[in-house]
């Protein structure tokens, strides 16, 4: 099986690295020409929670001479169409993509290559990239093992091709095959717009999320607001690492303390991890926001769910975005007080 992952940052360097290390053939594409270089000169070298450098195959897309049989798409959503347009020539008729981007991706992937070669995916650890061949795992070791992805068919099928990707993603952490595969994307989405949203609205790890009263309390409607959009549509949040994400719905204000063993038992092993939107910010780069805290608005507006929290946080990370916010940690978060006194949807 010919094997691919179309974006080599953070996360994808360390994917294609412990497939390449599982023993399979795996070219690792990215844009990074330092990277690429890197990679092919002195292997991906993977720190944090595991210390390990690894030969591996890495190529710029405008290298690629043959096609592929799998692909995992680690790119982010604001480059789809142009990374997978450079794609499309290699693929072939059975040829299957696999979303492991954040957001909610796979039907935008599925329009521009068909649904018929798109599998949906999750990934439920976190990385941040360092430089050029390094990335650092963020997340606990043990969390990886158990808990790394999920995957799916879009109409909920169990079909060979997942029992095939499974065993290579198997080779990075354990993978879970689901019959909701969408629900799992809310779940995971929920992830993201809470903490990663937080992390690049802020500035901040998710560990400084966690310590901060006033932080978790707007994170916590960011939550329920995710959810609620999500029962809108008629679907329901699946578990995530074991965990009902359903839980974190609000019925009333007083609630929110009762969330809070939860939410630390969920992302502590994750409390050194610093958003991709953040290090994007921190970059200068573009942010996913609008597939993040901006596809939960956008689903509220259609299906007639307020979202001002998900809203502030859009506001913040675009304001970033321009470099007009220059404020400390504290001075963001008082954006999210005047939200505490509005009525519930």
């Amino acid at each position: 099986m010919k094997v691919a992952v179309v974006g080599a940052g953070s996360l994808g360097t360390i994917i294609g690295a412990l497939i390449s290390d599982g023993g399979q053939e795996v070219d690792l594409i990215d844009i990074n020409q330092a990277h690429v270089d890197k990679l092919n000169d002195e292997g991906a070298k993977i720190t944090g929670f595991l210390d390990k450098t690894i030969p591996v195959t890495a190529l710029l897309p405008t290298e690629l001479d043959h096609k592929y049989d799998l692909v995992f798409l680690l790119t982010k959503q604001v480059y789809t169409r142009t990374s997978l347009n450079q794609l499309l020539p290699h693929l072939h008729p059975e040829s299957i993509v696999c979303t492991l981007q954040n957001g909610i991706p796979e039907d935008h992937v599925a329009s521009i290559i068909g649904q018929e070669r798109t599998l949906g995916g999750a990934v439920g650890f976190g990385a941040t990239w360092i430089g050029p061949g390094v990335s650092e795992l963020t997340t606990e070791w043990e969390i990886v093992r158990h808990y790394a992805f999920d995957i799916g068919e879009l109409d909920g099928q169990i079909t060979p091709r997942l029992q095939r990707t499974k065993e290579i993603l198997d080779m990075v952490g354990h993978c879970e095959i689901s019959t909701n595969i969408l629900g799992i994307k809310w779940s995971k989405l929920l992830m993201n717009a809470t903490f990663s949203g937080m992390s690049a609205a802020l500035g901040c790890t998710f560990g400084d999320i966690l310590t901060n009263e006033k932080a978790m309390k707007s994170l916590a409607h960011i939550a329920d607001e995710t959810i609620k959009v999500a029962h809108a549509q008629g679907i329901r949040l699946e578990k995530m690492q074991g965990k009902d994400m359903e839980f974190l719905e609000l019925s009333e204000e007083s609630g929110i303390e009762d969330k809070m063993d939860f939410y630390h038992e969920v992302w502590s092993p994750h409390k050194n991890l610093k958003a991709s939107m953040l290090q994007d910010l921190e970059k200068n780069k573009p942010t996913e926001i609008d597939f993040i805290n901006g596809f939960v608005s956008k689903k509220g507006k259609e299906y007639g769910v307020k979202t001002p929290y998900n809203d502030m946080v859009i506001h913040l990370v675009k304001e970033a975005e321009t470099g007009q916010m220059t404020q400390d940690f504290h001075s963001k978060l008082e954006h999210f007080d005047h939200l505490h006194s509005m009525p519930a949807n």
